[in-house]
């Protein structure tokens, strides 16, 4: 990590993305703490997620199209100032849940945009041996500013308001654009064309349907949200029902994830030279399944948030490993594409997860959740397992 944070092209993707999820982070806190004091329902602050995941699902094919046809910093950077524009509007007007609800639409949809540009950019400003590290730089600090700046945004927030977060968040995505414009990634020229938008996004879900290692890598990562959706959303539920805990028991189940987190990627880099296989990609998915299934079998405390830290660090070394397999086996001419189709698919099945688990909960059970959500874990790794094999593909040149 060190070595590829010394590099100034990387330094400055790096930073605008940990500056702006500084900002994401104290605004995710405030708009969910301001939405329940507006609506004083659980079925409120829902409808923020749902129209965060509503954006992805309508754009996504057009972002990837957009993100493989013009050059990816110029496409970062005006998502940026769209965010900033979102964003700043909350600074003065977050009274109306229906403001607060269109804002998190809008910051959603440019992020649509921003995030596959930022994966699909970031093989041209490191080498290949170094996508691995840069990608777990990245996703260190997420995790970092997360566990860091949530509870002393919390805190913040009930003290002077939650316009000041707004500002920040909006000032946040200022200071990416600043830093990503001085970005000169090395792209080749793009051939736009008189093709239709409609034609390449096709192009990109058949390269995804026609490539065997991609396919299960899609498959897994559909599986994977259908069963994340829930048993997250679900946690604090399992803390009270399942394991008897006390008030506080979420916070500390939340902070072991975190933990586990944050040192999934060091450890990543650490132990295994290049793990861009889908040993490590779908391995993950093993761990985490099991886990799920712990979760709903013990009923102690300290046991469940053992096995969490262990769920964090599957969550976070699977993250990585599946980003750089995907920049490496993807061509640069398709890879805006892929990405946005994989964030198509996590979405969908975040949506549809978010309201079957609740119903599985409110019928069966909150430990139905997680044991059919461990299930669907272990699934995904046998369908990638088997997919990998019969593509025989055992490292990231194939």
């Amino acid at each position: 990590m060190r070595a590829v944070l010394a590099q100034p092209d990387f330094r400055r993707l790096w930073t605008a993305r940990t500056v702006s999820q500084w900002g994401d982070v104290f605004s995710f806190v405030a708009l969910a703490i301001l939405i329940y004091r507006l609506t004083g329902s659980g079925l409120g602050v829902a409808g923020v997620v749902v129209a965060e995941i509503v954006p992805v699902l309508l754009l996504a094919p057009l972002a990837g199209v957009v993100v493989d046809r013009l050059p990816r910093v110029q496409v970062m950077v005006a998502a940026d100032l769209v965010r900033a524009f979102f964003a700043g509007v909350l600074v003065v007007w977050h009274d109306d849940p229906l403001v607060l609800y269109a804002v998190a639409f809008g910051l959603s949809a440019g992020a649509v945009f921003f995030n596959p540009a930022a994966n699909s950019v970031l093989p041209s400003i490191v080498s290949d041996r170094e996508v691995v590290a840069a990608n777990s730089a990245t996703w260190t600090a997420a995790v970092l500013s997360q566990i860091v700046l949530a509870p002393l945004s919390g805190g913040l927030v009930a003290l002077v308001g939650p316009g000041w977060a707004f500002g920040l968040n909006s000032a946040s995505f200022v200071v990416s654009a600043l830093a990503l414009h001085g970005l000169r990634p090395a792209e080749p020229p793009r051939e736009v064309g008189r093709r239709r938008l409609l034609a390449d996004a096709r192009e990109g879900v058949a390269l995804v349907g026609g490539d065997r290692l991609l396919r299960a890598l899609a498959i897994g990562q559909l599986l994977a949200a259908l069963s994340a959706g829930a048993t997250s959303a679900l946690l604090v539920v399992l803390a009270a029902e399942h394991l008897g805990a006390p008030p506080n028991a979420y916070g500390i189940l939340v902070g072991a994830i975190g933990v586990g987190a944050a040192l999934g990627p060091t450890l990543l880099l650490r132990l295994i030279p290049d793990p861009r296989r889908p040993l490590f990609v779908f391995g993950p998915y093993v761990l985490r399944g099991l886990i799920d299934l712990v979760l709903a079998s013990v009923r102690s405390l300290p046991v469940a948030a053992a096995a969490l830290a262990v769920y964090g660090l599957g969550t976070s070394t699977g993250a990585v490993t599946f980003n750089s397999l995907l920049q490496s086996h993807v061509t640069e001419r398709t890879r805006g594409r892929v990405f946005a189709l994989m964030d198509l698919l996590w979405q969908a099945g975040r949506l549809v997860s978010l309201g079957v688990g609740g119903l599985v909960a409110d019928t069966l059970g909150v430990r139905a959740v997680y044991y059919f959500g461990g299930v669907l874990l272990l699934l995904a790794a046998v369908i990638g397992f088997a997919a990998a094999r019969a593509a025989g593909t055992v490292g990231p040149e194939q």
